[in-house]
């Protein structure tokens, strides 16, 4: 992961906010990784709206339920957040082109930086995956691989590629500008708090990248200073279909084993391996938090009331979050008088199949 100066920075911010004046990911540029005389790749992503339940938390009980809206990113999705620092980084090193896997919202994210940058950009996604984000990804000029089965499989694609041509990959975990993109999500939330963490956060878990990134986000603000040990309860939530962190963590294994046959119409719940799986399980029991299932019925159904009693546009993956809500309280995970955050990680209008059908 990358790793800065943190004591030179808080030498020349010395107050939380301090000279923060874009409204992108680059607001927090002293703590990402882009060189001083370089101009910023961004298409306006980050600095999303933290909207406060009005209706799901009252019913519920739950005193302070916010939602943390990533649809409302470039593309639609928090992945957004990583390729614009991934492809920035990527062009800053030289490369003419990138390469990657995906379950579809990093591909059509990735296509997206790429046509700004001016690279080319690879993706191969599973062939399952929803109509208009296969149609995004070629609109943004990638070369679209479509493979049969998983986002493992089409991991595997890649892999193949890049040993015949050397390709510059930006599959998750290889590189590490991406959860540099995605930690911002953790700087807003403590900014938009008053640099105080929530109690609790709820995130829709694939790959749990962005729960990595904010974990480190937390980190590093503790060594700024600007916020002290306390960290939320990271809470994962998962798809019964492919559920291979909950299965871990209840097992109490540090690694996860392979989810087989992983079936869920959450498409970006649908990892069956997660490559930075002991790092998620790490930070779940770190801070006290958990990994709970939910069926896709359940989640559909969460999505809908995300829509329908929050005027919020959410995919299934969201869903998931709000279908969990009820399981975390009866089980004590979540209290009804702490404040809690639940991630929506993409915009309900690129499912329009799954989400006629909620």
């Amino acid at each position: 992961m990358a790793r800065y100066d943190l004591a030179a920075v808080a030498a020349r911010v010395t107050h939380p906010s301090a000279g923060f004046e874009r409204t992108d990911v680059w607001r927090y540029r002293e703590l990402m990784p882009i060189e001083a005389d370089e101009t910023p790749l961004t298409l306006g992503e980050g600095w999303t709206p933290l909207v406060r339940s009005q209706r799901i938390g009252p019913a519920l009980g739950l005193e302070e339920l916010y939602f943390k809206d990533e649809g409302l990113n470039p593309t639609g999705t928090f992945k957004a957040r990583g390729m614009a620092v991934a492809v920035h980084r990527a062009r800053a090193l030289g490369a003419r082109g990138v390469i990657l896997p995906s379950a579809g919202n990093a591909g059509s994210a990735a296509a997206a930086y790429c046509a700004a940058a001016g690279l080319t950009c690879t993706v191969a996604m599973p062939e399952s995956t929803p109509q208009p984000i296969i149609d995004e990804c070629r609109a943004f000029g990638a070369d679209l691989q479509l493979v049969a089965g998983s986002i493992a499989d089409a991991g595997r694609w890649v892999r193949q590629r890049i040993a015949e041509d050397g390709s510059f990959d930006l599959s998750t975990l290889r590189e590490p500008y991406r959860i540099e993109g995605k930690k911002t999500m953790g700087y807003e939330l403590a900014e938009a708090f008053g640099w105080r963490l929530p109690d609790a956060i709820v995130y829709p878990t694939g790959g749990g990248t962005g729960l990595i990134a904010m974990w480190k986000a937390f980190d590093e603000l503790e060594t700024l200073g600007w916020i002290g040990s306390e960290r939320p309860r990271m809470i994962a939530v998962q798809a019964t279909g492919c559920a291979p962190i909950v299965t871990a963590f209840r097992a109490g294994a540090d690694t996860a084993a392979p989810a087989t046959d992983p079936e869920t119409v959450a498409s970006g719940l649908r990892v069956p391996s997660a490559l930075g799986d002991f790092l998620i399980l790490a930070a779940l029991r770190s801070s006290g938090g958990t990994a709970v299932a939910v069926t896709d019925p359940e989640l559909l159904d969460g999505a809908h009331r995300l829509a329908s009693l929050e005027g919020v546009s959410a995919g299934p993956e969201a869903g998931a979050t709000v279908a969990a809500l009820l399981e975390l309280l009866e089980t004590g995970a979540i209290e009804r008088h702490e404040r809690v955050v639940c991630f929506v990680t993409g915009h309900g209008l690129k499912y329009p199949a799954v989400m006629s059908a909620a």
